[in-house]
């Protein structure tokens, strides 16, 4: 198969986003947003799975492969979300984001390091003066259940404590209950209580039942302020797919289109292999363009890739694989 045009990943340039504000509609009432989200497009889910078993055969040259590699590092946010989290182990995380492999520098740094706002100050002491930014969950994570007094609280204290980013949920009972007003209401003052952190909106795909729906909420986020749209929490049986990654990138793109607004893309939950990173940079590649092959644009959620990425990487350089414990197993 021909190499897919992965230039972008040679320079991990980063892009300079269009403001999230510019041309972005307003609703006067529910109704509105209603009849907007109606005159969207059906997804032809036959076609979607189809193009995607297509993107899935391409192969990537050695020298391509190693600069992809390389990029899909810097778009990874090193998580840990789990109720045992201690400083001690945002400390060794961070860490690891900053320099993912202690014997080699030249290798990218972490995009981010995402955990709960209460240990966000952690993250930050840590993190300082190093292009590793702090994100948070936040909103009830990851139910998003609670009054939204609650989660602009939870927000306010993360974005105190010094995060950069802000993961939110959206309330999904609200969504598939019809509630479609509710929902961009939080996700406009969640926006609001952000005060310039960048908004990172989590549809929770596998409970959205349909990829219309994942569609439609892509699209009520982009217009409610979202700087990214994301997959999932993590925490669920059916997480990020590349069939649900495809409807995702074609609303962005076409978002784009229509507003002049570029919103990322974040897909998170059971991403752990090199194979599997390579084939959403591909997939990115030819449903947006290089344009999106950028930690501002594109990241990946997760704990576990960050090593297969660096035993690839090594093997790339070196010929051999390296002996695991030579990675942390955070």
């Amino acid at each position: 198969m021909s190499d897919p045009d992965l230039s972008a990943a040679s320079t991990l340039e980063r892009v300079v986003r269009v403001p999230s504000v510019e041309r972005r509609p307003s609703f006067a009432d529910e109704v509105q947003l209603r009849r907007a989200l109606d005159h969207l497009s059906g997804v032809d889910a036959v076609g979607v799975t189809h193009r995607v078993a297509k993107l899935a055969t391409r192969s990537l040259k050695t020298s391509t492969k190693s600069r992809a590699i390389d990029l899909a590092l810097s778009m990874i946010d090193l998580t840990t979300l789990e109720g045992s989290d201690t400083p001690g182990r945002v400390a060794s995380l961070c860490a690891k984001a900053r320099r993912p492999d202690p014997e080699d520098p030249t290798t990218p740094a972490a995009a981010a390091v995402c955990v709960y706002p209460d240990l966000v100050a952690d993250a930050r002491r840590h993190l300082e003066g190093s292009s590793v930014a702090v994100a948070s969950v936040a909103t009830a994570f990851p139910s998003g259940r609670a009054p939204l007094s609650v989660k602009l609280a939870d927000v306010g204290a993360a974005v105190e404590a010094g995060a950069d980013e802000i993961d939110m949920v959206i309330d999904r009972g609200a969504f598939l209950s019809g509630r479609l007003g509710q929902v961009f209401d939080e996700i406009e003052a969640v926006k609001a209580e952000c005060r310039g952190a960048h908004l990172k909106v989590i549809l929770e795909t596998g409970e959205l039942v349909t990829l219309d729906n994942v569609k439609r909420a892509s699209w009520l986020a982009m217009w409610a302020g979202a700087d990214f749209i994301k997959t999932s929490t993590g925490k669920v049986s059916v997480n990020a797919t590349p069939t649900v990654g495809l409807v995702m990138l074609e609303a962005v793109r076409d978002f784009a289109e229509e507003t002049g607004s570029l919103v990322g893309v974040k897909m998170a939950g059971g991403i752990r292999t090199t194979k599997d990173a390579l084939r959403y940079l591909v997939l990115i590649n030819e449903t947006v363009g290089s344009r999106w092959l950028s930690p501002d644009l594109f990241r990946f959620g997760a704990s576990s890739l960050m090593n297969d990425l660096l035993m690839q990487r090594t093997k790339q350089r070196l010929g051999a694989y390296v002996r695991p414990e030579r990675f942390s197993g955070d």
